[in-house]
């Protein structure tokens, strides 16, 4: 009985639970914002590429 009232008593497995519970919500959130986010930065790196695009045609033609 002693056992089983440490046991119940015993918190050092919350810090995982909770480490977990984080995790989780932090992959909801990436989840819910995963579609906005990947359309901004397919913008950017559109925009990045077409002006280093632009730049080096300009340096072949001069």
């Amino acid at each position: 009985m002693k056992t089983l009232l440490a046991y119940i008593k015993d918190e050092s497995g919350q810090t995982s639970t909770e480490y977990i519970l984080l995790v989780a919500v932090v992959a909801m959130i990436v989840f819910k914002f995963k579609s906005q986010a990947q359309e901004k930065l397919g913008n950017i790196t559109n925009t990045v590429f077409g002006k280093a695009q632009t730049m080096a045609d300009g340096i072949e033609t001069n």
